[in-house]
């Protein structure tokens, strides 16, 4: 059942991802151009178009941490994304490594659409440098998890526990204090995720060049959605609730 944060984020991110398919039209269209592109001339155009993509994502998280601030549990069991998707979530978001794998995948490939054979050795030196970092920071934020959920059992939880078969006023209190420790705990975790995961996003683009910047996204965006598209399919097919409007705007 959604709770009343559930829902209106539900809304909002089903939005947020048309639009998201909306600029990786936009994306692939650049991409497609072997020249100067007719739809971005200059590296000041493409730069638009990448802050375009950078803005959106910043919207996500915003409008994320206002609602978390209300429900923070509604991101640790989100009624918005597909079980598949869910399944690859880390701590109520993509996990930030995975970044440097669709980075040499794109390098590897040979497909037609977007990638990044041409990366110069500096470039790789960079992405390797930041991988490295990112690692860190994961483990930091795993950290912090594996502790508040160690908190969980300490003695004065037990306690309360133990006192919830003899409830008396300011038990109840000493109850409600003590939820609102673990939800805080579990608010400021996710936050601490998500700052990595924007930390990535920008440490891959400041190395890239706006053309290289424009091929990214688009390899992002089009993971992003792909993993969305097949895991509403699969939800579709054993019954469960999908969104049919989303999932027949994905163009692939």
């Amino acid at each position: 059942m959604k709770s009343k944060v559930g829902e209106r984020f539900s809304e909002f991110y089903d939005k947020w991802m048309c639009q998201l398919d909306v600029y990786l039209q936009q994306l692939l269209n650049v991409s497609k151009e072997s020249t100067v592109s007719t739809l971005v001339s200059t590296e000041g155009d493409k730069q638009a178009l990448v802050s375009k993509l950078t803005t959106h994502y910043k919207e996500y998280y915003t409008v994320k941490w206002a609602a978390a601030h209300e429900d923070v549990l509604a991101f640790y069991c989100p009624v918005w994304l597909s079980k598949l998707e869910d399944a690859y979530s880390w701590l109520t978001g993509w996990k930030p490594s995975t970044i440097f794998g669709l980075v040499e995948s794109m390098r590897r490939t040979r497909e037609p659409g977007p990638g990044l054979a041409e990366l110069t050795e500096e470039q790789v030196r960079k992405i390797e440098q930041l991988r490295v970092k990112i690692k860190l920071e994961e483990e930091k934020v795993e950290g912090k998890m594996e502790r508040q959920q160690v908190a969980m059992a300490d003695r004065k939880k037990v306690e309360l526990v133990r006192m919830a078969r003899r409830m008396r006023n300011e038990e109840l209190v000493a109850v409600a204090v003590a939820m609102k420790g673990v939800l805080a705990g579990m608010e400021r975790v996710m936050k601490a995720a998500d700052c990595v995961r924007l930390k990535t996003l920008k440490g891959v683009l400041d190395v890239l060049s706006p053309s290289q910047s424009l091929d990214f996204l688009a390899g992002t965006c089009m993971l992003q959605i792909q993993l969305r598209k097949w895991g509403q399919t699969r939800d579709s097919q054993k019954g469960l609730m999908v969104n049919p409007e989303l999932h027949n705007n994905l163009i692939f």
